[in-house]
């Protein structure tokens, strides 16, 4: 692409993203135009671009303005959108609308809240911006007959503004396609820079995360691959988090998975994860349906691209070729971040560069601690000593800490001292030790809520177990939280449980505990063993609550009312495959929530008085199924959310 001397039309370096936080909103990029000049050729290329690549962009057009005044919600897309980009054309200053929204993009640059503004000369010099000559002279002799001296002078001072900056100048010896992909990369490389992965764990940080970006090595030729090994807890991700925040700009693309030793747990994790990949990397949503189409594409796609990918949480399951396809086949500039709890997952790669994360100083605890305690770095008066005892009881381990600190916010030194014996008297000070004196804090029906979402509901959304825990009176609205104010769970942006394995480990525990040697004792079965060994050998008790069954590597394995006579405490049930037969009119009586996915046969007498979710996913269920008459007086007399062939029909 032919460029002048000027600075003026140098493209900036996408290595040196904006430093201040990006203002968030509906829109990423506001795209500013002359409608006759550019709409139907390089404004609306460049506009599909953008769209097909998830930048959210309003798209604005002067022709299509009525009134005087600019709109109020043009006003507000201009506030909130992130990237200006002006496309300057020769008649550009002939409208006073587009004169208006560069001076409102000029007057949010001056204030300072991390807007960046990426000026397209589109066949005109930037100098005749700058100084308003050739047609902008034209244009403001116009103008000047119609609009008072003050417009004018603002007008012109946004121009000059513009016209100074760094930007494309596109003339008829450039091909507009390579301009429009040089433009995306840029607006992608400041959005990139800003959207940092959320962490808020940083203290003593730096060291650690200068010590990856060495191994990262990003000025040299050549994959790397940097694996973050360290026991739970210690903070891997955070880490990792951390130095992805300080990385991502230099990639054309980055992909953080999180969770994939849980991903993995499930039926089609593999799939799951290259869904994750493709989506973040080529920005569309053309899902893969198998493993081998999975490879497949991310060979021809995505691997072209330079980029950053960090695999959090990875364990012996994990195998890089039979998900991502050969190593080799990447980028030699891309970077791969693993962080694992056992060492061995990374002997995989023969050359993967090793970090082990290790306790914080008894320092850096210490403010941590007081940073959940107090919510601030000040210690309370009187609590030094205590912090102290608390910190060696943490043994160094932020996700303790955090734990600690939360439970001891806003109580009084009193309460500190009382939990500090506590924990003293615990017979072994390691983190499920620390992490039950949280659970123990819990009302009784907020233990069943925490109890739930550690076995069964992690990555789940929090709508269908709102409704079971309604019914069952554990008031999830309060309850869920207080457990988040104690640091024992999260719900990300797309409102699923998060919890750290830590803290699930430590619920799943409790269960067990209920009956070490006997799990058809106990409240939950989550294990698919424990489950298919009580259905088939006829065992189970009533203090059975919650039971999820996956028989579809069981062939044609049918369950009858008989394999469920001892359960009669079953409030949700999840069956997975296979099929169920038989009279459940008198079975089940405290079921609130039935979940039978690709079950080829599901019984027509089914005990519905409790029930508030029935879900039937991919069921052999037709319009004839004689079970459709129980539901209809059901609907009709009780408050039932239905859910089939993924699609919710709520019913009050």
């Amino acid at each position: 692409m032919k460029r002048n001397l000027s600075s003026s039309d140098c493209v900036p370096s996408p290595k040196r993203p904006s430093l201040l936080p990006l203002p968030t909103g509906k829109h990423e990029v506001f795209l500013s135009f002359r409608g006759p000049d550019v709409r139907r050729t390089f404004a609306d290329c460049l506009y599909k671009f953008l769209d097909h690549s998830k930048i959210r962009t309003f798209l604005d057009d002067e022709e299509l303005r009525k009134g005087e005044k600019i709109a109020p919600s043009l006003v507000e897309a201009i506030h909130e959108s992130k990237v200006y980009i002006p496309i300057l054309s020769q008649d550009y200053a002939s409208s006073k609308w587009c004169l208006e929204e560069l001076s409102l993009m000029v007057k949010s640059l001056n204030q300072n809240q991390g807007h960046i503004l990426l000026p397209i000369f589109y066949f005109v010099e930037p100098r005749d911006v700058r100084r308003q000559e050739g047609s902008y002279s034209e244009a403001f002799r116009r103008h000047s007959q119609e609009y008072d001296a003050e417009t004018i002078t603002e007008w012109k001072e946004a121009l000059q503004v513009v016209g100074e900056m760094k930007g494309w100048h596109v003339t008829e010896s450039d091909g507009q396609g390579d301009v429009i992909e040089k433009v995306f990369s840029e607006v992608w490389s400041h959005l990139m820079a800003n959207y940092a992965i959320v962490t808020d764990e940083l203290i003593g940080i730096d060291s650690h995360v200068k010590e990856v970006l060495d191994l990262l090595d990003l000025d040299s030729k050549g994959l790397k691959v940097v694996g973050i090994h360290g026991i739970g807890g210690i903070g891997k991700t955070t880490l990792s988090k951390a130095v992805y925040n300080e990385v991502s700009s230099w990639f054309d693309r980055c992909c953080f998975l999180e969770d994939v030793r849980e991903t993995l747990l499930k039926a089609d994790g593999v799939v799951t994860l290259q869904n994750k990949v493709i989506s973040n990397i080529l920005r569309h949503d053309n899902h893969v349906k198998d493993v081998s189409e999975g490879i497949h594409l991310i060979k021809d796609k995505v691997c072209k691209y330079k980029v950053l990918i960090v695999l959090d949480d990875v364990d012996r399951r994990f195998e890089f070729d039979k998900v991502f396809g050969k190593l080799q086949d990447f980028s030699i500039e891309s970077r791969f971040i693993l962080t694992t709890r056992d060492k061995r997952v990374l002997e995989f790669f023969e050359e993967c560069r090793l970090f082990e994360a290790k306790e914080m100083s008894d320092i850096d605890s210490c403010q941590l601690l007081r940073k959940h305690a107090f919510q601030m770095d000040d210690p309370q008066e009187g609590s030094d000593t205590l912090c102290e005892e608390f910190v060696k009881l943490a043994a160094g381990l932020p996700l303790a800490l955090k734990v600690i600190g939360s439970l001891l916010f806003r109580k009084d030194i009193r309460i500190w001292e009382e939990k500090l014996e506590e924990l003293k008297e615990s017979p072994f000070t390691g983190v499920h030790e620390i992490l039950k004196i949280s659970y123990n804090d819990l009302t009784p029906t907020e233990k069943e809520i925490f109890l739930d979402i550690a076995c069964f509901f992690i990555g789940e959304t929090k709508e269908c177990p709102f409704y079971m825990w309604n019914e069952c009176k554990f008031y999830p609205e309060s309850g869920i939280s207080n457990l988040i104010l104690k640091s024992l769970i999260k719900i990300n942006k797309r409102s699923e449980f998060w919890m750290h394995d830590h803290i699930r480990d430590l619920g799943r525990a409790i269960v067990y505990e209920e009956n070490i040697r006997q799990p058809w004792k106990r409240s939950r079965i989550w294990s698919n063993e424990d489950a298919l060994d009580m259905l088939e050998n006829g065992k189970g008790s009533a203090a059975v609550q919650v039971l999820r069954i996956n028989m579809e590597d069981r062939g044609n394995l049918e369950l009858t009312e008989k394999d469920f006579n001892k359960l009669s405490g079953i409030r949700f049930l999840d069956v997975w495959g296979g099929g169920l037969t038989g009279d459940f009119s008198k079975m089940l009586p405290n079921i609130q929530w039935l979940q039978l996915g690709s079950c080829h046969s599901i019984p027509t007498d089914i005990n519905l008085k409790k029930l508030v979710i029935l879900s039937l996913e991919h069921s052999n269920v037709w319009d004839y199924w004689r079970g459709w008459k129980r539901i209809k007086v059901v609907i009709n007399k009780y408050s039932l959310l239905f859910y089939i062939k993924y699609k919710f029909l709520v019913y009050r």
